[in-house]
């Protein structure tokens, strides 16, 4: 292996010729910079210096392995030689050191983690997890919905336990609750989605890999818990279909339960909050370039694609496949005409197009105008708001099979909670869940029902008509 100098490095910081030090190693990077989904840019910041900082702050190693050629490490350099890349991104303005966090024993909802990570992510963390669209209106609209749902509790029932377990697509799972995709969990804690795998391991949850994930399936299977605990891929189509493909078979190779396909995001939201901390950046240091992280993470998802892609991804796996991103009815109906195993009611988490209408209207379109959907055998599964055990038991009742939550599981991991927050957070979900099941008068999952709710007031939202 090649002993590089200083100056030979950096003899190499142009789009022309890009090396980057990471980790003491020196990689040329020419050839990625277009393929890079987070844009050029962020890579030619740290041409011909040390970007392990940069690197290691979204990143776990092995994805060189994974995007890089073995022809492109070119040598090692003596660390602390080169100059650092600068990374203009605020810090927070209350570090755990100066704020320690409180004690988990303390946190006794979902919506105190997201206090306590809004005190401890840094900016830039914080507007790309809470961020939703435009006038967030979408992102708000879509908490609100289960609040206009009211419980009918059944008394005298003489309920002595309770079994909150079900089955995602074919997966026994502890809870109907799984952890959405939810992309960069490094940003929140340095072990990321490995930190969500020994959490879903230990509590019994699945968890939806993002394809933006900090971490590699491998490492992410690798640190589970159990070799067999449910582990689902997502996929963005990539303007490279090639670069889909390689996902997919990692994901096959390492023993994904199946693949979700998001398509409620052909492009990216207006996140105006992401937006403007990047303005905000820009104007502290003008050598500063780029777009905010939405816009990075998603510069390379591929908006031509229709229902023609089931045909490519089942020419590459007999998985299951889960449509992520239905918005209405009738795209739920096509879905199942598809012959997929099951789709998801989502509008992105309100983070794509604001003032789309809450998830939970759309289960209730299906109710009315496609109820057969709900007894077939493809599942439905409902994200985007959830934040209570009240409202899981809310979404079941109407049909759906198990609820995702993405933004709570990001924020129990910050604040140095890690796998503990996350397990917490999950105990919280299983206490509340149970509690209410309980006041229904229900013994398992599968004797909730539309009786059971009281939806007039959320009924007056759903579309007068559609055309099926």
């Amino acid at each position: 292996m090649s002993i590089l100098s200083r100056e030979e490095v950096e003899k190499h910081s142009t789009r022309e010729s890009c090396w980057v030090a990471i980790h003491g190693s020196v990689y040329d990077v020419t050839e990625f910079l277009d393929e890079h989904p987070g844009g050029a840019q962020v890579i030619l910041r740290c041409a011909g210096k040390d970007g392990t900082a940069d690197f290691d702050s979204v990143h776990d190693k092995d994805v060189l392995s994974q995007a890089l050629p073995p022809s492109a490490l070119k040598g090692i350099v003596q660390p602390d030689t080169l100059a650092k890349a600068s990374r203009p991104l605020p810090k927070t303005s209350a570090t755990t050191e100066e704020n320690p966090p409180p004690p988990l024993s303390s946190i006794i909802n979902l919506n105190d983690f997201e206090k306590v990570a809004q005190q401890h992510l840094p900016p830039h963390a914080w507007a790309y997890y809470y961020s939703g669209a435009d006038d967030e209106i979408s992102k708000r609209e879509g908490q609100e919905a289960y609040q206009k749902l009211s419980f009918r509790p059944r008394i005298l029932r003489s309920i002595r336990s309770v079994d909150t377990t079900t089955s995602i697509l074919g997966q026994s799972v502890s809870l109907p609750v799984y952890m959405s995709p939810c992309g960069i969990a490094k940003f929140a804690h340095p072990d990321g989605e490995c930190a969500m795998a020994v959490a879903a391991g230990e509590e019994g949850l699945a968890q939806v890999l993002a394809n933006g994930s900090s971490m590699s399936i491998d490492a992410v299977r690798a640190a589970g818990i159990h070799p067999n605990q449910p582990l689902f891929q997502q996929v963005y189509v990539n303007k490279d279909i090639k670069k889909s493909e390689e996902t997919v078979r990692r994901a096959v190779k390492a023993g994904a339960s199946g693949i979700w396909i998001t398509v409620d995001s052909p492009v990216v939201g207006k996140r105006e909050m992401d937006e403007r901390l990047n303005l905000e950046v820009q104007a502290r240091d003008s050598s500063a370039k780029g777009q905010g992280v939405a816009k990075t993470m998603a510069s390379s998802i591929s908006p031509y694609i229709d229902w023609e892609i089931l045909k490519w991804i089942r020419g590459l796996t007999d998985l299951p496949v889960v449509i992520k991103g239905i918005q209405c009815v009738e795209d739920a109906v096509l879905a199942y005409q598809h012959g997929v195993r099951g789709i998801v009611l989502s509008n992105h988490g309100g983070r794509s197009q604001d003032t789309a209408q809450p998830p939970l209207v759309t289960l209730l379109e299906i109710r009315r105008y496609a109820p057969h959907l709900i007894q077939s055998n493809m599942q439905i599964f409902i994200d985007g708001g959830i934040r209570r055990g009240t409202d899981v038991l809310k979404a079941l009742a109407l049909g759906a099979t198990a609820v995702g939550l993405g933004r709570p599981f990001l924020f129990s991991l910050a604040a140095g909670y890690g796998a503990d927050g996350n397990r917490r957070a999950i105990q919280i979900l299983r206490q509340e869940i149970e509690m209410n099941m309980v006041f229904l008068g229900v013994t398992k999952l599968s004797e909730l029902g539309p009786h059971l709710v009281n939806s007039m007031r959320l009924e007056r939202d759903v579309a007068g008509s559609v055309k099926l």
